[in-house]
């Protein structure tokens, strides 16, 4: 399959008669899926309501089947479709940040939804987008979209359209690139059918900022017990994750140079993952800085295309830094803990 890539100004005017837009959004017509910049990550748009559609995303990505997928609406018009009922909670999120990168999970209204999209449950993850190119895609297709994130299943989450192509090329009907992305991890997924709302995944918007608008806010006992099944889309299986091994190391600069200059002696080429503060501080074969940690957003900004990167190196094994999980920084650990897929090594 060729893939197309469409450049795309996302500041231009009238977006929605943009020929590249109208393009893509004839490419969702058709049951075929496109890869989209939104405001935290490049997402694999298809027909929500097509079988078919759903089925040529899991079969791009490699994603299980059951891993369900998030649906991206362009107006609120659109819930009344695919919603049974709209909660309390679930409403005051919406007016807080709505379009944004926030998920809810919310009851489902039987009929029009590909079931595959779904995963056959009876609830639906619905999110609009803060990102112009995704909502004139949305709506110029009249269609709600379903979309993960544009990457092969289990590698690091794409913020650049280059990710995408070295992802998906040839494996999809076309690219938008509207340049890099802005949040840098996924939406935050909350769980709002039961009278408290339930944080499934940490992202883009902290749980500090839910409790401000609809106070108790709980989270996921997954998020913190290994042993229990996740609920969310993305969070079953591992993500995200470079292709050499990563251990986060919560200790000192010496401890993390220590586990290094082990490793160094045993003839591997070793990586350290830090932040600007700390990057003069290490001596490693690849030393790569994560953003800023004096401000946690920088490092969710830049975290995904810091993963990639340690893949063009040839790197037998990487060490990381941890972060205070506090605010954005929850998200941050829970992205590279998924990443990892082993233990913290504390020192």
């Amino acid at each position: 399959m060729e893939t197309k890539m469409w450049k795309v100004d996302n500041i231009v005017d009238n977006l929605l008669t943009y020929p590249q837009i109208v393009e893509a959004a004839d490419c969702l017509k058709q049951n075929e899926v496109v890869a989209l910049p939104t405001e935290t990550v490049y997402g694999l748009g298809g027909n929500a309501e097509s079988d078919e559609a759903v089925a040529k995303i899991f079969e791009a990505k490699g994603r299980p089947g059951d891993n369900p997928l998030i649906i991206h609406i362009a107006n609120l018009d659109q819930l009344t479709d695919f919603v049974q009922e709209v909660t309390e909670s679930a409403q005051q999120l919406m007016d807080a940040f709505w379009p944004g990168p926030l998920t809810l999970i919310l009851t489902k209204k039987s009929g029009k939804l590909s079931g595959v999209a779904t995963a056959g449950l009876s609830t639906v993850a619905i999110r609009m987008p803060n990102h112009p190119i995704a909502l004139a895609v949305i709506a110029a297709s009249g269609l709600p979209i379903a979309a993960p994130s544009a990457n092969l299943s289990g590698q690091p989450s794409p913020t650049t359209a280059e990710h995408v192509w070295h992802d998906l090329n040839g494996r999809i009907a076309g690219i938008i690139d509207g340049g890099a992305t802005g949040v840098g991890v996924e939406s935050t997924v909350v769980d709002c059918t039961g009278e408290i709302p339930i944080i499934l995944r940490p992202g883009g918007i902290t749980r500090e900022q839910l409790e401000l608008v609809v106070g108790e806010v709980a989270a996921d006992p997954a998020l913190t017990d290994p042993n229990a099944a996740p609920k969310s889309p993305g969070m079953k299986y591992r993500h995200y994750a470079p292709n050499a091994p990563l251990y986060l190391v919560d200790g000192e600069v010496c401890d993390i140079q220590r586990l290094v200059n082990e490793k160094r002696a045993a003839g591997k080429k070793v990586a350290v993952m830090t932040t600007e503060e700390n990057r003069l501080a290490y001596d490693a074969d690849v030393v790569l800085a994560c953003g800023r940690r004096g401000e946690l957003e920088t490092v969710a900004e830049a975290l995904y295309d810091t993963l990639r990167t340690f893949n063009e190196q040839e790197i037998d094994v990487i060490y990381g830094e941890v972060f205070p999980e506090t605010g954005v920084g929850v998200a941050i650990m829970n992205r590279l803990t998924k990443a990892s897929g082993f233990p913290v090594i504390v020192l």
